[in-house]
């Protein structure tokens, strides 16, 4: 057996972080001793201490470590690959708070980021997030497309509050990242010009609050939204999170689409602001598919989530493919709606309450 201060010097951890890892039922010794209070340890401790102080230094929460040590090695690493991405995320956020932050420090000096992209690649982009623009004119800091460009590509973004769209071109990029709010009309010209048969690569330059985009032999000119875009990020990860969903069920788009076009489709009534509203509930069938739920059934089924059944139509004509993944948890969890064939896009429905 080895005592606390001979399993810390073995493990790298202290003494109080062992102490700490105790009380939080992560790493518990094999002995308390009932007189003295001398915590004991056996030699297959050892090890589990020592992956305990590795995750502790790379960040991972006290949770997931908990996970991890008693975890099979498969999943171990799983964990590991998930902490990385957030690490990832964390360092690309802070790489363009820094450009934001120098850019408050030095005004005078804007830095220009010009991308050169695919027409096709870029109209494909606009088109999956253009329905989550917000239009209500009491929040002028949803009315855009949020550009958020990174190394080798730019990631489009909009959100109403009950829905957020994401999409990725690839570009080559020349200059810092840049994060560059554009109003939607500016968007909505852009992607008129897309389509042209001439429409050779776009050149978009973003300069401090300047937009010029070069598409298809016009030159279009803008100036971004001076108000702050909601941290996406950190909303994605509170509406999906990080771990995989409950349920993925595969949909087929025009069945799904025709389903909730028909006049007919079963609703649930509900009131929302004082006004009613008809919610569309969705639950699985005997196969594990997709299905609306009518009335008599929405309140005694296992898994039903209920949305709007409008936006969840925009959705799925925004995703222009024929086969998509919906992704359930609860009734109070956010709706995902995923292409098979490219992770970068995909939208977020919030659920109305049943």
């Amino acid at each position: 057996m080895h005592s606390i201060g001979e399993l810390a010097r073995a493990s790298g951890l202290t003494v109080s972080a062992l102490r700490f890892y105790d009380s939080a039922g992560v790493l518990e010794p094999a002995m308390v001793d009932p007189v003295t209070g001398y915590r004991w340890y056996t030699d297959e401790q050892i090890a589990p201490a020592r992956l305990v102080a590795g995750l502790r230094r790379i960040g991972m929460p006290v949770p997931e470590i908990a996970a991890a040590v008693r975890a099979e090695p498969a999943a171990v690493h799983r964990l590991l690959d998930t902490h990385l991405r957030r690490l990832v995320d964390g360092l690309a956020d802070a790489r363009r708070e820094v450009t934001r932050l120098r850019a408050m420090v030095d005004p005078a000096r804007p830095v220009a980021t010009t991308l050169l992209l695919s027409p096709a690649e870029l109209a494909a982009a606009v088109d999956a997030v253009r329905f989550a623009v917000g239009v209500d004119p009491e929040l002028p800091m949803l009315s855009g497309v949020l550009l958020d460009v990174e190394s080798d590509g730019v990631r489009l973004v909009a959100t109403d509050r009950y829905r957020l769209a994401l999409a990725r071109a690839g570009a080559h990029v020349d200059g810092p990242p840049a994060r560059v709010f554009v109003p939607v009309d500016l968007v909505d010209r852009v992607r008129a010009l897309l389509d042209a048969a001439d429409a050779g690569p776009v050149r978009l330059t973003v300069t401090g609050t300047d937009l010029r985009v070069v598409v298809a032999g016009r030159t279009l000119t803008g100036s971004a939204l001076p108000d702050d875009f909601p941290d996406y990020r950190r909303l994605l990860r509170k509406a999906v999170g990080e771990r995989p969903a409950a349920y993925r069920i595969p949909v087929d788009v025009a069945a799904l689409r025709a389903a909730l076009a028909d006049p007919a489709a079963p609703t649930v009534a509900r009131e929302h602001g004082g006004e009613p509203q008809a919610v569309t509930v969705l639950g699985l069938d005997d196969h594990g598919g997709l299905r609306l739920l009518p009335a008599d059934e929405a309140g005694t089924e296992a898994v039903r989530v209920g949305v709007n059944g409008g936006y969840l139509l925009d959705a799925l004509n925004a995703a222009g493919t024929a086969q998509l993944v919906l992704e359930l948890d609860g009734p109070v969890a956010p709706l995902a709606v995923r292409r098979t064939d490219d992770a970068d896009t995909f939208s977020v429905l919030m659920p109305i309450r049943l």
